[in-house]
């Protein structure tokens, strides 16, 4: 007799039905309705507030300048090639075409629904310390509400002696040269002693006592996400029609306004002077990879949220195209705004721009702060820069709460779906809860600890593996038939190349480099004690443990010998595909719960209405099935 079909060739996993697909009863009544974007732009307004966030404005411009100006680009240009948008489609299409969410994408491959375990955990993480940013970012929005700015001059009860107003210099700069090393500008003794009041913790061990200022911030900063995400997409794709497009008009105005104050022109080329001699070494396209991946937070899973409350045939290729590039030039653009002003800053403090130049919460909190105080209308300038933060922050956080309420509610769709609202608050909450910490007095020593370990080497580990699984497990010509299902045609030679290759490949080496160029946590002089380094680490490593538990959880729910067991749990389920039944052509038709006996193609035409280009897409796609088949059983 012969060996099963199935095992012989993936391709009809409807011989061999695992028992893991048919757990839920067929019969019960079909879960509340999932929605969709309501508008044309929803979708892709969503994704570039969500790509263009605060990295864009604090991380882009300082990595630039350190890695080599405007040689920078080259390596950012080529790695954007090569896994930033290769990997944003591949998750794009990936969620469109099953309409799920991080977690129930991996019936695609049951085996590996850990690693959607693991995105959620990092999701979660990166949402607790992102909002307190937000907070920080609130705090100071209000405090700019001012005739004069809180962090102008020195002697306020949280000012030290060593507090210099750099206006005192101004005013008597001819009669003796005042030594700056050695002492701090106002700003930043209102950062850390005012809004941080870090005198009062020793270090990460102790936190000291809640600042109530700034947990009343964190306390808004939730409720103003809770409210937006309230109806799930409905709202949230209402509310980026602001938060995506109002910081665009902000980052012009201050574009502007830097490039005509005097020494302007210091700054920018120092940001963009290409030193074509970094390009040599390996931390310079280390550092280009990272800032793409972390700048279009592939591997988070809100990529995959979004496009999976597409419709089915959303043009989603186009879309790629439009925020990746859009996200760049934002980026650039950005390091213009920023960098004219720190020139301005370097003329009249008269040092050079490199000590005046930031990366991170200390750009967006004391340096940038300090520039507005020497601009005319300083209030009116803060206030705007830092409502600019405030929209650019927001809409990434709305995208991670997005992403943990879909993976949650798609998983048990019958008891949360309807509930989705309480639901939200309920992770909102917890999510304050866990976020108190960082309102402490040492709180910073937690969010850099947060920020340094949680999205770290567990998203690439994330991203590895879905690519590999997506081309390597389900198979590439699957993957590219269901895009050419979706979208009427494959995806080209530059685009399998890249998912086969090239991006798991840059990936790894991003990993290695990781791994092998660990150094510990610090914050400013203040080094991190070796429990809470392993503490950071551990963080990474669950996010990976993840993916191993959810194997053993998936082969112990199958039946037969360990290696059959495995190799049913890697096929995709029995209800894996488009999730309306229209769109279900080709090997797909039939194969949901409760439809009737398999479908030929013309009943479906009779039953959907008349040919369209997309049916022809599935005939084409049958034909070239029923060929491979043919050729398998030669």
């Amino acid at each position: 007799p012969l060996p099963y079909p199935a095992l012989a060739q993936p391709v009809t996993p409807e011989l061999l039905v695992s028992p893991s697909s048919q757990d839920g009863d067929l019969g019960s009544e079909c879960p509340e309705d999932r929605g969709n974007w309501t508008g044309r732009l929803d979708f892709l307004l969503s994704c570039i507030g969500y790509c263009v966030g605060l990295g864009n404005v604090w991380r882009f411009p300082y990595r630039a300048y350190t890695n080599g100006g405007g040689a920078f680009l080259v390596p950012y240009f080529i790695m954007l090639a090569i896994c930033g948008i290769p990997i944003f489609f591949m998750e794009l299409s990936l969620g469109q075409f099953s309409s799920l969410g991080p977690l129930a994408v991996w019936k695609i491959s049951p085996l590996f629904k850990g690693v959607g375990m693991g995105t959620i955990l990092i999701v979660s993480l990166v949402a607790i310390y992102y909002n307190m940013i937000i907070a920080y970012v609130l705090f100071y929005l209000f405090a700019s509400l001012t005739s004069d700015l809180p962090w102008q001059h020195c002697g306020n009860w949280w000012n030290t002696d060593l507090c210099l107003d750099h206006h005192v210099i101004k005013a008597g700069n001819t009669t003796f040269p005042v030594n700056i090393s050695n002492t701090v500008s106002p700003s930043e003794e209102y950062w850390s002693r005012y809004v941080l009041h870090i005198q009062g913790s020793s270090g990460i061990g102790d936190p000291g006592r809640i600042r109530w200022n700034l947990c009343l911030c964190l306390l808004l900063s939730w409720t103003i996400v809770y409210l937006c995400i309230l109806k799930g997409v409905k709202s949230s794709g209402k509310v980026v029609y602001f938060t995506a497009t109002f910081p665009y008009l902000i980052l012009v105005m201050l574009l502007i306004r830097g490039v005509t104050l005097e020494g302007a022109w210091k700054g920018i080329r120092f940001y963009l002077t290409p030193q074509f001699d970094h390009l040599l070494s390996s931390k310079v396209w280390i550092e280009a990879a990272l800032q793409i991946f972390y700048s279009l937070g592939v591997g988070f899973g809100g990529l995959l949220t979004f496009a999976s409350y597409n419709t089915f045939h959303q043009n989603i290729y186009r879309d790629t195209f439009i925020v990746t590039l859009g996200n760049a030039i934002t980026s650039i653009l950005a390091g213009f705004a920023i960098f004219s002003v720190l020139g301005y800053m370097s003329q009249e403090l008269g040092v050079p721009v490199n000590q005046v130049a930031k990366a991170g919460p200390g750009l967006a909190f004391v340096v940038y702060p300090q520039a507005m105080t020497m601009l005319p209308l300083s209030p009116f300038w803060s206030f705007l820069f830092f409502f600019m933060l405030l929209t650019l922050g927001l809409d990434s956080q709305f995208a991670f709460m997005e992403t943990i309420v879909t993976a949650v509610t798609d998983e048990f769709p019958y008891y949360l779906r309807p509930k989705k609202a309480s639901f939200s608050a309920v992770i909102c909450i917890a999510l304050f809860l866990m976020g108190l910490i960082l309102t402490t007095e040492g709180g910073m020593y937690w969010l850099v600890l947060l920020d340094d370990y949680s999205a770290g080497f567990g998203l690439m580990v994330v991203v590895i593996t879905t690519c590999l699984v997506v081309t390597r497990v389900y198979g590439m010509k699957r993957f590219c038939r269901d895009i050419h299902m979706m979208l009427g045609f494959k995806p080209g030679p530059y685009f399998r190349a890249c998912w086969m290759v090239l991006s798991p490949a840059t990936m790894m080496a991003l990993l290695v480099y990781n791994i092998i160029k660990y150094q510990p946590s610090e914050y400013g002089s203040y080094r991190f004690p070796t429990w809470a380094e392993v503490l950071g680490i551990l963080m990474g490593v669950l996010s990976c443990l993840m993916i191993p538990v959810g194997m053993v959880v998936a082969v112990l729910r199958e039946e037969g010998t360990l290696w059959e067991r495995v190799q049913q749990a890697s096929r995709p389920a029995m209800d894996w595909g488009p999730s309306l039944e229209e769109n279900r052509t080709g090997m797909y038709v039939a194969s949901l719960a409760g439809s009737q006996s398999p479908k030929p193609l013309m009943v479906h035409m009779r039953k959907y209405g008349g040919i369209t280009s997309y049916e022809n897409t599935a005939i084409e796609v049958d034909r070239e099935m029923e060929e491979e088949e043919e050729e398998a059983s030669m």
